[in-house]
């Protein structure tokens, strides 16, 4: 078997060892991780989709599954203001814009930009949004070329992408594992890294009541982790992800089911985090506490989504703080999570190469 695919041990020396949280920062590096990513802890996001319109039709598209593909749109700039200037005035510092195709409507997007100046953007990119809304831009990648016309129904996807993208310290490409495209990626990400490209991982996480053939089985995400173990070794320097990014987001076992979705949808509590914050406005600016979350219409028990463990993961900190290694984990996935999503900040090295496993759970090898 792979080494990749083997979970670390505790060290002997941690053995059963229950730490304090001054002895785990009294190690430098660690320290010193700890201090950069608590600065971005004001951090308080909830999403928007932008147009019901898109210029692709994908299989397995979260948009187009659920009610909320069916709400009017409000194409109305002043609208989008004041929705904006309502978000922050109710702490909201991060958005995440996305549904359908938010390129169509890039002057929605200078709007948001200027009152809430922290946030991303979810596109397929075919269209080049404009340099003045300064946020970061997650460009999505289904495979190869023959691969996103097969399930995008797009010709030569990846170099219009690169070619709109390229340079563009905005820009993170987004590749999306599926049960077939796993060794499609080799081929990618040379085309990628030629253009000095950066590139994030996600696994496709099915929408509710699919059937196609993109969804993951055991042996699909057992491939897929020892995949990205490797692609990280080789491509340090393009690949923003950690080892610990790989154990969380390839388990058998969902996101839920491994840390607890902190999302409205799977999280009945109002007093604090998430719980409390967090709206997800369709495209007349409405929305439905019931089925509030990252990406709306995803099977919950299947979400293995980058998006949700951005927060999902980050959540849980007091989970991780029981030895040196499973902090550095941690740690390392922050880092990875704020270097993929906030305009400006950089990742630092992985303290951490060894997969260990989520507190609590036992991950498959």
């Amino acid at each position: 078997m792979n080494n990749t695919g083997n979970i670390a041990a505790a060290t002997a020396d941690i053995g059963n060892r229950k730490w304090k949280f001054a002895e785990l920062l009294a190690e430098p590096d660690i320290a010193l991780r700890w201090e950069k990513v608590r600065k971005y802890f004001f951090l308080r996001e909830s999403t928007y989709d932008m147009t019901n319109r898109c210029n692709m039709r994908c299989d397995g598209c979260y948009y187009y599954e659920g009610e909320k593909q069916f709400a009017p749109e409000n194409c109305d700039p002043e609208a989008w203001r004041r929705l904006m200037r309502e978000e922050r005035s109710r702490g909201i510092t991060y958005v995440v814009l996305a549904g359908a195709e938010p390129s169509l409507v890039p002057e929605l997007l200078e709007v948001c930009y200027q009152e809430i100046p922290l946030g991303c953007i979810a596109t397929n990119g075919l269209i080049r949004i404009p340099e003045s809304v300064d946020y970061r831009i997650h460009i999505s990648v289904w495979g190869n070329d023959e691969t996103s016309f097969r399930t995008r129904r797009a010709k030569n996807l990846l170099e219009h992408q690169i070619d709109n993208y390229a340079g563009d310290p905005r820009a993170v490409f987004v590749y999306t594992f599926t049960h077939d495209n796993i060794e499609e990626i080799y081929d990618v990400i040379d085309v990628l890294v030629h253009r000095n490209c950066s590139v994030t991982f996600n696994i496709f996480s099915s929408p509710v009541a699919y059937t196609g053939g993109l969804r993951h089985d055991g042996t699909s995400l057992l491939r897929t982790r020892r995949t990205m173990m490797d692609l990280l070794k080789r491509y340090p320097e393009n690949i923003l992800f950690s080892a610990y990014n790989v154990v969380a987001h390839t388990e058998h076992a969902g996101l839920h089911t491994l840390y607890g979705c902190s999302y409205p949808r799977m999280n009945t509590s109002t007093d604090i985090g998430l719980g409390r914050s967090f709206r997800q406005y369709r495209t007349d600016l409405s929305w439905d506490r019931s089925v509030a979350c990252c990406v709306p219409d995803t099977d919950c028990e299947d979400c293995r989504h980058y998006a949700a463990g951005s927060a999902v993961v980050t959540a849980r900190l007091h989970r991780h703080v029981i030895d040196p290694e499973t902090f550095s984990s941690w740690l390392d996935y922050v880092d990875t999570y704020l270097a993929v999503w906030v305009m400006g900040y950089v990742k630092g090295r992985n303290l951490c190469d060894k997969m260990v496993e989520p507190p609590g759970k036992v991950c498959s090898d």
